[in-house]
């Protein structure tokens, strides 16, 4: 949920609602601004009202890149749009062409990229694993075809496609 405080839109990222023995109950919060990234704590008398925050989620394909900028096309319009990777933030080193993804806007101003939670990718390199090396369980660092490297099970040899978890970065299964 996105909310609007002081003309500035907030995601709700937890809350808690408590009901103390005296007094009036009362929503602990934690939100995130939107445009800045930041992060605030934030204590609202219960029943007290906000406006819900107009955020705006496109349908979009990822192209390719330039440089430091990503291009993106409008699934409905065919349109081309550019975005600064730093815009498009960790997401970008999981992003292959042809992908497809949420853009998120607010009054116009696009604020990042929705990728997919889990992605394909194949692994370009990585090292050998050595047989009876599995008493730590960490795995091996591979590089995969986006250039992003990831810790994965010693079992995974160069040429295999395994999926990302691209909230965390990390290795979920062999695809």
């Amino acid at each position: 949920m996105t909310i609007e405080i002081n003309g500035e839109a907030y995601q709700l990222l937890e809350f808690q609602h408590v009901k103390p023995g005296k007094g009036g109950a009362f929503v602990r919060t934690r939100l995130k601004a939107v445009r800045t990234g930041n992060i605030l704590e934030r204590t609202f008398r219960a029943g007290e009202r906000f406006e819900l925050a107009h955020v705006v989620r496109q349908a979009m394909q990822f192209l390719y890149r330039t440089g430091q900028a990503m291009h993106f096309m409008n699934m409905e319009s065919f349109d081309e749009l550019q975005i600064p990777e730093e815009t498009v933030g960790e997401a970008a080193k999981f992003l292959k062409e042809g992908i497809e993804m949420a853009v998120v806007s607010y009054e116009g101003e696009i604020l990042g990229v929705e990728p997919p939670l889990t992605v394909e990718l194949r692994v370009e390199e990585t090292a050998l694993g050595v047989r009876g090396d599995t008493a730590t369980g960490s795995g091996k660092p591979a590089t995969l075809e986006t250039g992003a490297i990831v810790q994965v099970p010693f079992f995974i040899e160069s040429g295999d496609v395994i999926k990302v978890d691209t909230r965390t970065g990390k290795y979920v299964e062999r695809a």
